[in-house]
C-alpha cells in the first residue's frame, strides 16, 4: 500500500509573545550543536560610537523580566542597525549588525543591557528543552516586521500588515480590509487542511496569570500551558495527521546574533507604512523562537 505523500491534514498553530530566539533557545546549542544557537562569546557594546566602550557579554542568566524591554520600529531600528533611527539613515543602505541591543536597553532604563543580552538555560525552559530534542527547531525564522506585536500578528493571519507599523487598538477593533487565511478556508470549501489557531492569556485575571510569555509574565505559565496545549494534542486521535507550530509573534527587544534579512525582501502588497518611518516592508524583524512539531518530523530535527 503506497504511502500518503500529504499526510498532514491538521495545523496547529501557537503565536507566543515577544522573546527571541537567542534569549529562549539559544542555549540549546549545547544539546545540539547543529542548532544555530550561542555559545557565550556573542556581546554588545554599551555604545556603538565609542570604540573604548565596554562590552556586554551573552550570558545564561535570564529568569523573570520585568520591566519590558523596548520593541517599536524604531527601537528595532537602532538594535539591528546599532545606530538610533533618522529619516537621513533610514534611506540609506545599512548592515545587520546586530549590535544595538545593549545601547538601546541602556537608554530605556540603567541595568536594562543585562536583561536583553541574557538567555534561559535549556533546563530553566524544560518543555522546550524537550520538544526541541524529539522534534524540530527552525533557526532561520524571523518576525515578518521589525516592529511591534499587532503587525507582526496581522501578517500571521493575512500574510500583510496592510501598512501597520505599530499597535493600533483603535484599528484593530475597527477590523483591518486584507483578506484573512480564514477566509482563505472557507472559499475552499475544506480542500485545504484545517487550520488552528490557539489563543493564550495576554493579560494577569484576579485568579490566573498570563501565559503569553509577553514580559512581565513569568515564562513559567508559558511552559506550562505549551505542555497542556501538547498533551492535549498528543493524546488526540488527530495525531498522526497533524503539525503543531509554536512560534512568536516578535523579538521584544532581546538579542539575537543572526543578522536579519536587509536586503530581497518584497513588499506583500505595496502599501508603504505612516509617517514619519514611511516603512516599506523590504527587510525582516529579528530571529525569534519557532519549534515544528509531529509525529512525522524526525528526532532533533534543525533547519
Amino acid at each position: 500500500m503506497a504511502s500518503n505523500p500529504f499526510p498532514i491534514k491538521t495545523v496547529v498553530v501557537l503565536v507566543q509573545e515577544n522573546r527571541s530566539f537567542d534569549h529562549m533557545l539559544g542555549w540549546m546549542k549545547t544539546l545540539n550543536p547543529e542548532i544555530n544557537g550561542v555559545t557565550g562569546s556573542e556581546s554588545n557594546p554599551l555604545s556603538t560610537a565609542d570604540p573604548e566602550t565596554n562590552r556586554v557579554f551573552f550570558g545564561n542568566g535570564s529568569l523573570y523580566v520585568e520591566p519590558d524591554p523596548g520593541h517599536s520600529i524604531q527601537e528595532i531600528f537602532e538594535q539591528i542597525f546599532g545606530v538610533q533611527w533618522s529619516q537621513d539613515l533610514a534611506d540609506k543602505k545599512k548592515e545587520a549588525k546586530m549590535e544595538g541591543f545593549a545601547q538601546n536597553a541602556e537608554r530605556k532604563m540603567n541595568g536594562m543591557s543585562s536583561t536583553v543580552m541574557n538567555g534561559f538555560k535549556p533546563e530553566s525552559v524544560p518543555v522546550y528543552r524537550e520538544l526541541v530534542a524529539e522534534f524540530g527547531v527552525c533557526d532561520r525564522w524571523f518576525a515578518a516586521v521589525p516592529a511591534s506585536t499587532q503587525p507582526n500578528r496581522l501578517f500571521v493571519h493575512s500574510a500583510t500588515s496592510h501598512g501597520a507599523t505599530s499597535n493600533n487598538r483603535r484599528l484593530l477593533m475597527e477590523g483591518y480590509p486584507q483578506k484573512t487565511i480564514f477566509e482563505s478556508l472557507d472559499e475552499a470549501g475544506g480542500k485545504l487542511p484545517n487550520y488552528v489557531v490557539i489563543e493564550q492569556r495576554y493579560f494577569d485575571l484576579k485568579i490566573l496569570p498570563g501565559n503569553d510569555d509577553h514580559p512581565s509574565h513569568d515564562v513559567f505559565e508559558g511552559q506550562k500551558f505549551v505542555k497542556e496545549v501538547y498533551e492535549a494534542l498528543r493524546s488526540s486521535p488527530q495525531w498522526n495527521e497533524m503539525l503543531f507550530i509554536i512560534t512568536y509573534d516578535e523579538h521584544g527587544g532581546f538579542f539575537d546574533h543572526v543578522p536579519t534579512p536587509v536586503t530581497g525582501v518584497p513588499s506583500p502588497d505595496g502599501i508603504v507604512g505612516p509617517e514619519p518611518y514611511n516603512f516599506q516592508f523590504d527587510r525582516l524583524g529579528v530571529r525569534v523562537p519557532t519549534i515544528m512539531i509531529s509525529p512525522w518530523i524526525e528526532k532533533g530535527t534543525g533547519n
